[in-house]
């Protein structure tokens, strides 16, 4: 069964490899079926995520997150993360509070988002 604490480490993991844009690291943690749907509704692929950072179109400088919760299940873990991020996206510099939701499948020993979320949060 997973645990809070492993969650905990593979997001911090996932906001590690998105600030550095760490292709290597990204693809680790996600699964082969990602399903993203990002803040304008679009849903991505894991290579249209990948293909986001290794091009530069997702830069972020700064992403701390500033609330978590995080809910156990029998071999998945969903995580649903406030964060403030700073960076520029393609090309536009951003400053914003986004919320994620994110389901990591525990396969074996390893956890990977398989679907995701984001909303952009009104002040």
């Amino acid at each position: 069964m997973i645990k809070e604490e492993q969650i905990v480490c593979y997001e911090e993991k996932l906001r590690k490899a998105m600030l550095e844009s760490d292709v290597n690291a990204l693809d680790e943690l996600t699964h082969d079926d990602l399903a993203f749907v990002n803040h304008f509704g679009q849903i991505l692929t894991k290579t249209d995520d990948l293909e986001a950072h290794r091009s530069g179109v997702v830069d972020f400088t700064t992403i701390e997150f500033l609330e978590q919760k995080i809910t156990i299940l029998e071999s998945a873990a969903v995580t649903i993360t406030r964060a403030a991020l700073q960076g520029n996206v393609s090309g536009n510099p951003i400053q914003e509070e986004m919320c994620y939701t994110r389901i990591w499948l525990m396969n074996a020993d390893k956890a990977k988002v398989i679907s995701g979320h984001c909303s952009l949060v009104q002040a």
